[in-house]
């Protein structure tokens, strides 16, 4: 906004005409390699009316007149490197210095063709060491008194030429204004008449302030909607203050918007800005949005900055709603389509798998353990899908009872023991010796801690440790939960609870989820009374979940009903080929290397997109079945750095993977695969596909 006195845009103002005051000293340089000869210069010269600046070598004498202006230089002949005379040829045909007086000082050179040599660079006078002190004042003084005349004179000659020029502006615009001054009035008032009433009724109608700056009188005048806008009693003469506007803009947008204002007067151009102010009358924050152009006056110079005011915090907040919205349901309807597609695929993989094994039992049997597995997997899903659907809409009823709180933590660990064990991860229990009774609902209790640990068994790397405390803290108890996975950023231990949150959400991310198992953990303990809170010393530091809730009573719950498994019809023949199965579900890599397998395919595994490459480049398949989302490197640069080398130009290359809109399916044609297919894959179109892919190939 525009200012008064106290802005800091006041240095766009002109600049006053420089001023020199007779009584400021001269400058003069003496230069000379001996210190000590420097020192009787300045004791010889010392004068209030100069200013001595010493220099021991051409260099630095050099570097002093680009620096400085001087009126005088006295000027040893012999020192190393570069001689006085060098040196009063170097500054002689220099323009900025060619005009300084040059004294020479030397103890060596006395002979006439030394001093017409010193005359010749541009001296204007040659004394001999050592100096007589009367001379080489005299000399110095005659010189400063020159310079001293010189640049008072400047400075006339200078105040003169502005008032000329400035009289002449004068008289011109005078001249104009006496041949057009009745005419511009007449037309100028009923202009602005016009102009106002059409201004109000826009204001009022759109509630649009407009403010006013006078660049060189520095004044600012605002209209009546301004007032309003800023909560601020309206002045008789709309006029304001700088602290009006800037007392209200609050304090971190105040230094952006000053510097975005002084860039639009110097560039002499317009622009648009957004701001949040506090409202004088009632300190309610809103959201402005300014936009300002500059007005010339008849010279051409910048006179106004002209600008409106616009409260634009319902939009704002409006707009960022519907982002954040939009963003969510984004997120989560393909995160959702992903994690439901995830255990689907060793679903239908072991199913095809059991139809072809044949009374194979153990296959069967791997077939059936991996099936329940899943499908465990995807109950629990929908279960929290469903729970937290219900908690939002206060719809979920707890079936409290009095339980023992460690049949409810043995349970739970029963519940994620499966995938504790297929990790290769220790659990580690601490029970109190006494029993401890809670007035709670045992089923959901179950899913508070199983979610806390099936979340630590996921984000902890295979062989890690999980230690699920109990400890008796007065009327409460404390059941913490501990692991040595990858931890938590700072940033993030205030977000881990929020809905659909997920720690590592990056392609590359390794493990998956809809961020819901926190939240959800979160919301039942609540509605039983308790608090859960998550700690974390950084990154690959671990991670602590502590559940606080009010001792009570309780009775144990029986364990869930095992899911078995169905066999399906026959095998579909195929032409034996060599194949890699990549997927970092293991369950998923296993079972559809299995079924291919069974139909005489050679295969082999890799879980990760390094180890992908290396496979391809060590096994030679004449087929990679890639997966996107993997660790370390994600399909799409696995499959490029496949294509990149010559034995991977003709290998069918087809993007197994939960993610399935019509965008993936472009990254994956550009980043070199032949075919996408979305988990759960149906083998019988797989291998039709597969077929088809090779033919074209040949």
């Amino acid at each position: 906004m525009p200012t008064d006195n106290t802005s800091p845009i006041t240095a766009l103002r002109p600049a006053a005409v420089e001023y020199y005051s007779d009584n400021i000293p001269v400058n003069i340089l003496i230069v000379d390699d001996e210190p000590k000869n420097l020192t009787v210069l300045e004791s010889l010269l010392n004068d209030p009316s100069y200013r001595l600046v010493r220099a021991e070598s051409a260099n630095q004498a050099l570097l002093a007149l680009v620096v400085e202006e001087f009126a005088l230089l006295i000027l040893d002949i012999r020192m190393p490197g570069m001689t006085g005379f060098e040196l009063a040829q170097m500054i002689k045909e220099r323009k900025k210095t060619s005009l300084v007086p040059i004294i020479f000082l030397t103890a060596y050179y006395s002979d006439d063709l030394h001093v017409l040599e010193g005359y010749d660079t541009g001296a204007v006078d040659y004394l001999h060491k050592p100096v007589n002190p009367v001379i080489l004042r005299s000399k110095v003084a005659v010189f400063a008194e020159m310079h001293r005349k010189n640049r008072l004179c400047d400075r006339s000659n200078r105040a003169l030429l502005a008032e000329v020029t400035q009289r002449c502006r004068v008289e011109e615009q005078l001249r104009e204004l006496n041949d057009t001054l009745e005419r511009r009035v007449t037309e100028r008032t009923e202009a602005l008449r016009e102009i106002d009433e059409r201004m109000r009724l826009a204001t009022e109608a759109t509630g649009v302030g407009i403010w006013q700056w006078n660049v060189i009188t520095n004044q600012v005048r605002w209209d009546a909607q301004m007032f309003r806008i800023y909560g601020i009693t309206p002045t008789p003469d709309g006029i304001v203050q700088y602290s009006d506007w800037s007392g209200s803009v609050l304090p971190e947008d105040l230094a952006e918007q000053e510097q975005v204002l002084q860039d639009t007067v110097t560039r002499c151009g317009s622009s648009r800005r957004e701001y949040r102010i506090q409202r004088r009358d009632n300190r309610e924050c809103h959201n402005i949005e300014s936009v300002e152009t500059i007005r010339r006056n008849a010279q051409g110079e910048v006179e106004w900055v002209v600008g409106t005011n616009l409260v634009v915090t319902e939009r704002k907040q409006w707009e960022q709603a519907q982002q954040d919205a939009d963003r969510r349901r984004d997120e989560f309807l393909a995160l959702l389509a992903h994690e439901l597609r995830n255990p689907l695929a060793p679903i239908r993989n072991s199913l095809e798998l059991m139809k072809l094994a044949r009374g194979n039992a153990d296959q069967i049997e791997r077939a059936r353990a991996i099936i329940e597995r899943q499908v465990i997997q995807m109950v629990r899903l929908v279960d929290d899908l469903l729970d937290v659907s219900r908690i939002a809409r206060d719809r979920l009823e707890l079936r409290q009872e009095r339980v023992e709180l460690a049949l409810i933590v043995q349970q739970a660990v029963e519940v994620c023991h499966p995938h504790c064990e297929h990790a290769g991860h220790e659990i580690t229990l601490a029970l109190p010796p006494e029993p401890i009774f809670l007035h709670a609902d045992p089923t959901r209790l179950v899913q508070v801690f199983g979610n806390l640990l099936t979340n630590a068994c996921k984000f902890t790397q295979p062989g890690g440790c999980i230690c699920l405390t109990v400890e008796r803290q007065g009327h409460e108890v404390a059941i913490t939960v501990k692991d040595t996975g990858i931890g938590i950023a700072p940033e993030m231990l205030s977000k881990v609870f929020d809905l659909f949150t997920q720690i590592d959400s990056s392609l590359e991310r390794t493990k998956g989820g809809l961020g819901i198992g926190l939240s959800l953990a979160k919301r039942l303990s609540e509605l039983h009374g308790g608090t859960v809170t998550a700690h974390s010393e950084g990154p690959d530091r671990g991670s602590e979940f502590v559940v606080r809730l009010p001792i009570m009573e309780e009775i144990p719950q029986p364990a869930p009903p095992t899911l078995g498994a169905s066999t399906l019809g026959a095998p579909t023949p195929t032409t034996p080929r060599r194949i890699l199965v990549v997927d970092d579900n293991q369950d998923a890599a296993a079972t559809l290397a299995m079924l291919l397998d069974l139909g005489n395919h050679q295969t082999r595994m890799a879980h990760d997109g390094l180890e992908a490459v290396q496979q391809a480049e060590a096994f030679r398949p004449a087929v990679i079945l890639l997966d996107i989302g993997l660790p370390k490197m994600n399909g799409y640069d696995a499959c490029r750095a496949i294509r990149e080398q010559p034995w991977g130009q003709d290998i069918v290359i087809i993007a197994l993977t939960g993610w399935g809109k019509e965008e993936d399916r472009r990254k994956s044609k550009a980043a070199g695969f032949d075919g996408h297919m979305v988990k759960p894959v149906d083998y019988p179109a797989f291998m039709k596909l597969l077929a088809t892919l090779q033919t074209a190939k040949v």
